[in-house]
């Protein structure tokens, strides 16, 4: 198997290479992950890399979020822009000088050529081969420029790019970890750019240079970029490098099914998860079946339990569906394993607003009701604030009205004279006048929460507090007299 070949000659070596243009994408939190458990799983190392060159579209501030959130999912790197390492800097523009080297070799030795090619011709050419329904890409016009007219027009500072020379009609072959071979034949690649008219190189050029001086083994990566590896293969060719191993993961799906996972199903950002209250493990634990499997049924495993069992043979080659519900049933299950004081820090993080007292109490109520921690506040909102609800809501089964204000003002009574075993009392009081359970309650709920949908009602009144729950009762019978 080629994946143990490796393994068997060299120290296993993986890398996650985000560009710092907005939140980390969940999409890219898994290949991580699995970048990860492949290192760890041979002792091997995981490399985190910045690749910036793509200046257009830096966002202020991103790196640092990058960072952070995959420090805040429980995950670390060997080497990495913020802990240094033998084969950095792990940041492409501090990197410059390294790509000018090898761009200069590739020029000198006929693999790459200067394109003086302007942009209006560029896309003139563009939208002509697009009306012959022919494949887009350039027609190597400035291939075949003299030594001499190069030179002219560099004294001249005409403005250039350089581009990767690809041979006609080659067929170029590579074994996917996955997909097993595939075959790529040279008439449909592209003379990719590999530096920009601003000197700063492309992807496709900076991640080939870096995959080889960082010594990575293994490259995990979206199947979006599939037909970008003929490119890359030539660059380690035309270099007389080894190429690592490619793995090229299936695309996460909308929840429907339909088409790749985008923000009309819902966050597509692993910040976004956190702060919505999924915890790490729980969402960890739901990326790494997202296109890998055991090979039993076994559903949980921690993040050690993953890198023992990991194997790059239970990789999947069909797309998986991001399924929502699937998540909320891993994070019901992660929170109910925690401890009481576990949960303490989590509920405190999520209802700042709420005293230490006040969480005690709600968390034997709520831990088994909520499915991520972002649940608190809707369950809890009228503990914090009277919540606005109209008097037909307390008459929701039909409740006469003066039978409803007579429910509200024996309940007040029994709660003013004791706030203990409220729910032994007013189970009482209900058999005493003979009232309907449901009607009551419904009534007594809507009182207190302004909502038909809550939580258990009277275990909750010692958070709320007996001043609180007094007067939210007085608004109910203002409401229907």
């Amino acid at each position: 198997m080629i994946e143990l070949a490796m393994i068997d000659n060299k120290i296993v070596r993986t890398r996650i290479a985000p560009s710092p243009t907005g939140e980390l994408h969940i999409g890219t939190l898994r290949t991580l992950l699995y970048d990860y458990a492949l290192a760890k799983k041979y002792n091997g190392q995981f490399i985190f890399r910045l690749e910036d060159t793509d200046q257009k579209r830096y966002v202020e501030g991103s790196e640092t979020r990058l960072l952070e959130t995959i420090k805040d999912y429980g995950l670390n790197w060997d080497e990495g822009p913020d802990i240094g390492g033998p084969y950095g800097p792990y940041v492409q523009t501090e990197r410059l000088e390294i790509y000018q080297k090898y761009i200069k070799e590739l020029l000198d030795k006929g693999f790459a050529y200067y394109c003086f090619c302007t942009q209006e011709r560029l896309d003139n050419l563009r939208a002509t081969q697009k009306a012959a329904k022919q494949l887009p890409r350039y027609d190597q016009h400035c291939l075949h420029l003299s030594k001499e007219e190069i030179q002219k027009n560099l004294d001249n500072k005409i403005p250039y790019t350089i581009r990767l020379a690809v041979p006609k009609n080659e067929t170029i072959i590579f074994e996917d970890l996955i997909r097993g071979k595939i075959k790529f034949n040279t008439n449909e690649v592209d003379d990719q750019v590999l530096i920009k008219s601003n000197g700063i190189p492309t992807y496709h050029f900076a991640a080939v240079v870096d995959d080889h001086l960082m010594k990575i083994t293994h490259v995990f990566r979206g199947e979006e970029w599939l037909t970008s590896t003929p490119k890359h293969l030539l660059l380690y060719r035309y270099f007389g490098w080894e190429a690592p191993i490619f793995a090229h993961l299936t695309v996460l799906l909308n929840a429907d099914g339909h088409g790749k996972m985008s923000k009309r199903s819902g966050s597509t950002h692993a910040r976004a998860f956190l702060d919505e209250g999924y915890l790490p493990e729980a969402m960890l634990n739901f990326l790494m079946l997202l296109g890998w499997n055991p090979g039993t049924d076994q559903e949980f495993f921690t993040l050690d339990q993953f890198i023992e069992a990991f194997s790059v043979e239970h990789l999947h080659k069909k797309s998986p569906i991001f399924d929502h519900k699937k998540l909320d049933y891993f994070n019901g299950y992660y929170l109910r394993q925690k401890s009481d004081e576990q949960l303490f820090i989590l509920f405190k993080k999520f209802l700042p607003e709420a005293s230490d007292d006040q969480i005690k109490i709600l968390i034997p109520v709520l831990k088994e009701r909520i499915i991520k921690l972002s649940d608190l506040k809707i369950q809890t909102k009228f503990i914090f604030e009277d919540v606005e609800y109209d008097k037909e809501l307390l008459l929701k089964k039909g409740t006469d009205p003066k039978l409803a204000v007579e429910m509200l003002n024996k309940s007040k009574e029994i709660i003013k004279l004791n706030f203990n075993d409220l729910s032994t009392k007013l189970t009482d009081l209900i058999k005493d006048n003979n009232w309907n359970i449901g009607e009551f309650f419904m009534v007594f709920r809507v009182a207190i929460c302004g909502t038909v949908f809550t939580p258990p009602v009277i275990e909750c009144l010692p958070a709320l507090g007996l001043e609180k729950t007094l007067s939210k009762i007085d608004i109910a019978i203002s409401k229907l007299n």
